[in-house]
């Protein structure tokens, strides 16, 4: 569906968060005299007047006859269609579609690298905009990682390529992209999806709905993706592509690089290049080339970001870490240091089993529990600390977990905040609990915060 397509219909927007406002900016754009009706939060309301549309009526009272009501609404990513009042909504016949859908409908020519996973998408995208503008080429880097689609609408002159990270509430809404990748699946996001199996489905609908010209994957078998006919697939990993031995970056049995110095710590960060490379070279490019410019890529914050140091501690800030797996990850690439870790957030139901089995097999000093899944952590972990191999603490918030973490290290150490869950209700946002780490370590937050290669260049 286009926004010309919107013309003279009944139209909501649902939601005004940044994607809200972005879609109201691009419908109004494009059509200036076409009325619209915003659904928010009564706490939104302010805001939304601030913009002084007079076509513009506001509505806080939301269900699903009232979406029903609509021709079509037009949805912010975090509302789930699965959950009421969307469900109802849709089993009524209503038509709800995202920014990601509207900017893929108005752009059929655009040459675009799409990428998922459930942890690595943002470092992975960024990366590839990086290689491809180390190419040359006039490059968008928008999506999930922190920059709407509709925002970038009707750039002139236009991108010669896009990298856009998508994520599992974005991916069913991408259209023929030119390169898809999809990079690893853990359980994540079950709140929204319902159930893993959904969340795993909705994650692959970037390969198995959208249809790509190359979908890039990693070699790893247990993600079952069933390849459409007529996609080439392209697989990282793998002794034939790009992969990795020890710090030593290959393409197939050619040794490219050491990459011991690169700012991306972790293994999985050498996944992330690996994926990338594959991506930029299956979209045309001369990856082996372009490998020297990975020593000029710049880290994104908030992902295993070293702060710096206080009072003799390393404080390393990954708060985009919303799952166990992202912190074990963190945990992995830290071995071998004296590290306190700090955990905990919004609880979606998630097994965090996997993350006892890593601190049983390799225990940091200490382990700091916060949050709303906090107590539920800290009784599965309670058995193992009892061992006395790894001290085990509950704290009321983040301000108490930092003192805690400041506590058991006695000035010598690594303070680690890798929370393995979401933000919210505390935080807004990942990036907000970053800032406020940095904040309670020491450090300036605005300083850590940009996301570099954000937008066109």
């Amino acid at each position: 569906m286009r926004i010309s397509d919107l013309d003279g219909r009944q139209v909501a927007i649902w939601g005004w968060g940044r994607e809200g406002q972005a879609a109201h900016a691009a419908v109004r754009r494009r059509l200036p005299n076409q009325p619209l009706t915003l659904l928010c939060r009564p706490e939104e309301v302010a805001a939304a007047c601030a913009v002084g549309d007079p076509l513009l009526v506001i509505e806080t009272a939301i269900d699903g006859d009232r979406l029903a009501g609509f021709d079509v609404v037009i949805k912010s990513p975090g509302i789930s269609p699965y959950h009421e009042p969307a469900d109802t909504a849709l089993r009524r016949g209503a038509c709800l579609i995202g920014g990601t859908g509207l900017w893929f409908a108005e752009n059929p020519e655009a040459r675009t690298l799409c990428v998922t996973g459930t942890k690595g998408k943002s470092t992975a995208t960024a990366l590839i905009a990086h290689l491809l503008r180390a190419a040359g080429l006039r490059t968008a880097l928008a999506g999930n990682i922190g920059l709407p689609l509709l925002e970038l609408l009707d750039v002139e002159p236009p991108p010669q390529a896009w990298a856009i990270e998508l994520s599992s509430f974005q991916t069913c809404e991408a259209r023929a992209p030119e390169v898809a990748v999809v990079l690893n699946l853990f359980p994540e996001h079950l709140d929204w999806h319902g159930s893993v199996q959904r969340y795993y489905a909705d994650k692959l609908a970037l390969i198995e709905r959208a249809r790509p010209r190359i979908a890039v994957l990693p070699a790893d078998p247990s993600m079952a993706v069933q390849v459409p006919a007529g996609v080439e697939p392209r697989w990282f990993g793998t002794g034939d592509g790009w992969h990795m031995s020890g710090q030593h970056l290959h393409r197939g049995r050619q040794r490219v690089a050491d990459l011991a110095g690169l700012a991306l710590p972790g293994g999985h960060n050498r996944s992330n290049v690996c994926a990338a490379l594959t991506a930029v070279e299956a979209f045309g490019l001369d990856a082996r080339a372009l490998v020297p410019s990975l020593f000029d890529f710049r880290a994104l914050p908030h992902r295993l970001q070293t702060l710096g140091t206080c009072g003799g501690i390393v404080c390393i800030n990954d708060s985009i870490a919303t799952t166990p797996h992202a912190s074990i990850a963190a945990l992995d690439t830290l071995a071998g240091q004296p590290l306190a870790v700090i955990v905990g957030g919004f609880d979606r139901g998630v097994d965090w089993t996997p993350f006892l089995t890593r601190i049983e097999q390799a225990p940091p000093l200490a382990v700091i529990t916060h949050g709303q899944n906090g107590p539920r952590i800290h009784a599965l972990l309670d058995s193992a600390a009892r061992a006395g191999r790894f001290r085990l603490i509950a704290a009321e918030d983040l301000v108490a977990a930092v003192a805690a973490g400041r506590g058991v290290l006695a000035g010598a150490g690594v303070l680690l905040l890798s929370p393995g869950a979401p933000s919210f209700p505390r935080y807004r946002d990942y990036v907000e609990r970053g800032r406020h780490f940095a904040a309670l370590c020491g450090f300036d937050p605005d300083a850590i915060t940009a996301i570099p290669g954000l937008g066109i260049a």
